[in-house]
């Protein structure tokens, strides 16, 4: 399967890295001084980011700014599966991506779009991130804070992780209706779809005249049974409860404070919401006097449903996370590439590709040039001359 990514930052070439995992080969198409996503690495030398989406990906660095750039992409379209591109408005017309021109090329290609916010509207032509329309424009990054508490930004990536496998979900149900069809698809997503679906359970309640969020603002609600809790050794647990009636005597027990069952504050489940704040102080003082090693234990025996709010540099080194390949060793390692974050799902009997270092700029121009697109070295010199390819020496 070929695939020829077109697309940049994150959440398009995600879906494209996807692909890749399961053995796809994926072309990537970078300007001649490299896709800009390379240098997203804020003060740091090493472009992690770019090491993480652009793994086991071919580099062929095209400037497309001229005729004989774009015709080479086109070209490329006639024998490939699947296009991945998230340009809009002018940028579509100018590099000659649209659907209607690849699809005439290449009548069974699956053209999969990813958009800020959507192909339709008002908006359709701004330029956007996850962090503005995933989580700012979606109602997340206004839901999860506290009351006069100032909305907090989101981590990087974090919407456009969820949404490229979103893309990479359309792309497979397109594959699946050209093997009954013939036909290729157009498909897409876009990230504020994708940030209203995640917040959906709280805008569903909106819709039914019940403004959680709001009322959260408003009164700085707040649930002994969903709260966290900071341990004596600066250490900060999550409990997630959702059945309290049944749970709320588990939890008194794993704290070793059996008394609280007896405190007529707390006698039933409505007593328990009159006086939550209390209970939540009771235990915030209770878990300070426990180390999270001391913690931990008494809430897995009581079967209290919880997390240890994890730093991240523990979690890179979990065991859940490595026993289920989650995090994994890339080949070949090096010192700033011995794992990486593996893809989210799994497929019974297919193994996925051993992650490969993501290419330097126009590291595979040549190989794609012989190899996909059948020009002699003669040919391809001509090309370099020309300034319409570009190799990793030039880079």
């Amino acid at each position: 399967m070929l695939v020829i990514d077109a697309a940049t930052f994150l959440a398009g070439p995600g879906a494209a890295t996807v692909l890749g995992d399961f053995g796809a080969t994926v072309i990537k198409i970078e300007p001649p001084d490299g896709d800009r996503y390379r240098t997203l690495k804020g003060s740091y030398d090493i472009d992690y980011n770019w090491l993480l989406t652009s793994r086991n990906k071919k580099s062929i660095a095209i400037d497309l700014k001229r005729e004989e750039g774009i015709r080479l992409v086109h070209e490329l379209v006639e024998n490939a599966d699947i296009f991945v591109t998230n340009f809009i408005g002018d940028h579509i017309v100018r590099y000659q991506y649209e659907y209607e021109r690849l699809s005439a090329i290449n009548p069974r290609l699956i053209y999969a779009h990813v958009t800020g916010f959507g192909t339709k509207g008002p908006d359709v032509s701004r330029r956007s991130f996850d962090a503005t329309a995933w989580w700012a424009r979606s109602g997340l990054m206004e839901f999860v804070r506290d009351k006069d508490v100032k909305p907090v930004t989101s981590a990087p990536g974090m919407g456009d992780h969820a949404t490229s496998m979103s893309l990479f979900s359309a792309i497979a149900c397109a594959l699946y209706k050209r093997e009954r069809t013939g036909k290729g698809s157009y498909v897409s997503t876009s990230l504020l779809a994708n940030g209203v679906w995640s917040n959906g359970m709280a805008l569903q309640g909106v819709i039914a005249g019940m403004d959680i969020g709001a009322r959260k603002q408003a009164t700085g609600l707040r649930n002994p049974f969903s709260s966290v809790y900071e341990t004596k050794d600066n250490a900060f647990v999550l409990f997630s409860i959702v059945n309290a009636t049944r749970e709320w005597p588990l939890v008194a027990r794993a704290l070793d404070r059996d008394e609280w069952l007896d405190d007529p504050r707390f006698s039933s489940l409505s007593e328990l919401i009159a006086h939550r704040y209390e209970l939540i102080d009771m235990a915030q003082e209770r878990i300070r006097e426990l180390t999270l090693e001391e913690l931990l234990p008494k809430l897995v025996e009581h079967e209290i449903t919880h997390s240890h709010v994890k730093p991240m540099s523990e979690v890179v080194n979990d065991q859940q996370v490595l026993e289920n390949d989650i995090v994994v060793s890339a080949e070949p390692e090096s010192y700033d590439y011995p794992y990486t974050v593996m893809s989210p799902i799994a497929i019974a009997e297919e193994e996925k590709v051993k992650p490969r270092r993501a290419p330097d700029v126009g590291a595979d121009s040549i190989e794609v040039l012989s190899t996909h697109l059948k020009r002699s070295r003669d040919q391809i010199d001509q090309l370099i001359e020309n300034g319409v390819v570009f190799t990793e020496q030039q880079a």
